[in-house]
């Protein structure tokens, strides 16, 4: 009997349209839409955002906020190079959580600057965003990582001019 009534309970908050609940920060046509400039300052925010939240111990928020970061970041690296730059700038934010975002994505393409900034964070004093960086290091040196934003191979490099 208590099913039945928890089960009629939750019925109102499921949406038919459950798309139309989505916020933006999960569409990929809005990331699509904004200038370069935009986008690198949504990246900055969210990332800061989520790195306080998650050193604060709100894992709920911060899941969130983690959804937003990668919608952005899938956008940034769609962008390529323009985006890259962006990202090796923001190697040096004040903010540990965008730091930690940049030096992960650096690792696929500039992997020596990304481990230095993902070291630095996981020196003490001890964080949530230190842990991880030390992680997330250890990971990708014992190859159990590969960096989203890897540029591929492409034939002519491999050629030994």
């Amino acid at each position: 009997m208590a099913s039945r009534a928890v089960l009629r309970a939750t019925a109102g908050v499921w949406s038919p349209d459950a798309e139309g609940v989505w916020s933006h920060s999960m569409k990929a046509d809005f990331w699509k839409k904004l200038s370069m400039d935009a986008l690198a300052e949504s990246y900055r925010e969210a990332s800061a955002k989520h790195g306080r939240l998650l050193d604060g111990l709100k894992t709920r928020a911060a899941n969130k906020e983690y959804d937003r970061v990668t919608a952005i970041e899938a956008e940034l690296q769609r962008r390529g190079e323009e985006a890259q730059g962006f990202i090796l700038k923001l190697l040096d934010d004040p903010e540990p959580g965008t730091r930690f975002w940049a030096a992960s994505a650096a690792l696929g393409f500039a992997s020596a600057e990304g481990a230095r900034v993902l070291g630095e964070l996981a020196r003490p004093p001890p964080s949530q965003i230190g842990v991880s960086a030390a992680m997330l290091l250890r990971a990708w040196k014992d190859g159990s990582y590969t960096p989203k934003w890897a540029q591929p191979v492409s034939p002519g490099s491999l050629d030994p001019e």
